[in-house]
This record gives structure tokens, sequence and C-alpha cells, in this order.
């Protein structure tokens, strides 16, 4: 039985899959179908992106909140929290290129890591040491926030005219439109001639 057979599944059926479809791709669609700026859409997604690789965990949803409270219509408030969601694993890999990043501008020693300064930064009892480690990567995250947001926007931009042209519900019939009620997804469904 082949990978894309209708028996099995195929690779549709891997949990990791169904998930991205639903929290990510699903979503990432209906906001393209409701018609919003490209420009809009390619700002908020750099900007939800650039955040939600803060180096300290727990406080992007934060900043992504404030930047929208601040932009108010200029950015679309589900495709920043949508990019802060997709974030999340790249920030913990961003981290530590931040500290030294930082560490580099300042011309400090390395932090050195351990399980016992992270355990130290998570209860509050943190040294002087653990808070210069997390300036230096907030410093490292600043230096590079403003490059990564021009770099992200130029790369969105182009993607969602594509998208946008390759999605649009207004040139499909009605029975092929993805539905929106009361925001759930209603898929279509096929006509059998009845």
């Amino acid at each position: 039985m082949s990978v894309g057979s209708s028996g099995g599944g195929g690779w549709r059926q891997y949990r990791v899959v169904r998930w991205g479809r639903n929290k990510v791709y699903e979503p990432l669609l209906i906001i393209l179908r409701r018609g919003t700026e490209p420009k809009q859409l390619a700002m908020s997604g750099a900007l939800g992106l650039t955040l939600g690789v803060f180096p300290i965990c727990g406080v992007t949803v934060f900043l992504c909140a404030a930047a929208v409270a601040i932009l108010g219509g200029k950015c679309n408030a589900a495709t920043v929290m949508l990019a802060n969601f997709v974030a999340t694993p790249i920030e913990l890999g961003l981290i530590l290129p931040f500290l030294r990043l930082g560490e580099w501008i300042f011309g400090s020693q390395p932090f050195e890591l351990s399980k016992d300064a992270l355990w130290q930064a998570i209860s509050g009892q943190a040294s002087n040491k653990v808070l210069l480690a997390i300036l230096h990567a907030l410093v490292g995250w600043a230096v590079v926030a403003p490059f990564m947001l021009i770099a992200l926007y130029s790369l969105f931009l182009p993607l969602i005219w594509w998208s946008r042209r390759h999605f649009s519900a207004q040139d499909r019939p009605l029975n092929q439109r993805l539905v929106l009620v009361n925001e759930e997804v209603l898929l279509p469904t096929k006509d059998f001639g009845e």
C-alpha cells in the first residue's frame, strides 16, 4: 500500500500533521481569505515573528498584545498572534545566539550555562551573573530585531501577494469556498447533483 493511498490515510494521519493543519494552516487560510491588505499581513507576520523570538520566555504574548494595542488598525491582531505562536520553538533555539551576540557586543566573558543557573532564573533567585546574561540576550535581540523585521517583511510580502491570488475565495464557485460561521471553518461539501 502506498503512502498516499486512501486505506491508511498516509502522512496526513500523523498527529503533528493534523496539529499543523488545524493550528497553523487553516487559521492562515482564514486570515488570507478575509481580504486583509497584503502589506498589513506581511507587517503583522514579521512583527509577530520578531517579537515572538524575544529571549525571555512567556513575555512574547504581552509584547505582541502591546504592539497590537499601539498599532491598532495598522496590523492584524490574529496574524501577529499566529506568528508569535509559530515562533515559540524558534525562540528557544535563538536564546543562546542572542546571549552570545550580547556578550560579544559588551566584550564580556561567556556565561557558563548550567541547570543551576536556569533554576535560579526561574525561581527568582538569580545572581548578578544570570541577570547580566539576560541583559546580554536582550541586547543581542535588540540589535537583530530591526534587521529581522525588515527581512521577514521583505520575504512575506511577495509570498502573501502570491498566496492571496492562489487562495482567493472571490474567484471560486460558492461550493468550493471556505465558509466562516461564527469563526468556525466549514469546509465545502461535494455537490453530487442533488
